[in-house]
């Protein structure tokens, strides 16, 4: 299963955004690829600086990437255009955020970051009765609030889902 989003900010930033489930053997050729039509959809008709909007290329993989040219470790791999001899940024116009989730190990009393913090929610959602002290934020108790409702049998989901119909209704929404 395949999840791309695709989103422009008012200041004019790209971002593509992944989940892919299953390993592909090219994945980041692919990404390369459909990354380079958020830049070239830029382009200006007739008179035209190249002034480009930055580009966020974000992919989520339930699998592990190959390994060469990359940390065996790590789980989060942050790429960009680079020069080679001295290592800096050679343009900024082009990112690549690469999260492999099968490698995230981290326990909930290692949690530093709010990306540690996103990353065990994620990893163990479906397992979690209810939502540990060191997530108890607004937005982890909204994202437990979805999950709960999106494991209801359909049934349930159904009723629950016409019962809010029910409520606007009734407060003229």
């Amino acid at each position: 299963m395949v999840f791309d989003i695709f989103c422009k900010t008012a200041s004019g930033k790209r971002f593509i955004i992944e989940m892919q489930k299953f390993y592909q053997t090219f994945f980041r050729e692919r990404s390369l690829y459909y990354s380079t039509f958020a830049i070239q959809e830029q382009a200006v008709k007739g008179e035209w600086d190249f002034s480009l909007h930055p580009v966020y290329c974000i992919s989520l993989l339930d699998f592990r990437l190959s390994y060469e040219n990359i940390s065996k470790e790590d789980y989060l791999h942050k790429v960009k255009l680079i020069e080679t001899n001295s290592g800096k940024v050679f343009n900024d116009k082009l990112n690549f955020v690469y999260v492999e989730i099968p490698k995230f190990n981290k326990n909930l009393d290692e949690l530093e970051t709010n990306f540690d913090k996103w990353m065990y929610l994620l990893t163990r959602l479906e397992y979690l009765e209810r939502l540990p002290e060191a997530l108890q934020s607004k937005i982890f108790r909204k994202v437990m609030g979805i999950a709960e409702i999106l494991k209801l049998e359909k049934t349930d989901r159904k009723a629950y889902e016409e019962s809010l119909e029910s409520r606007k209704i009734c407060a003229g929404l």
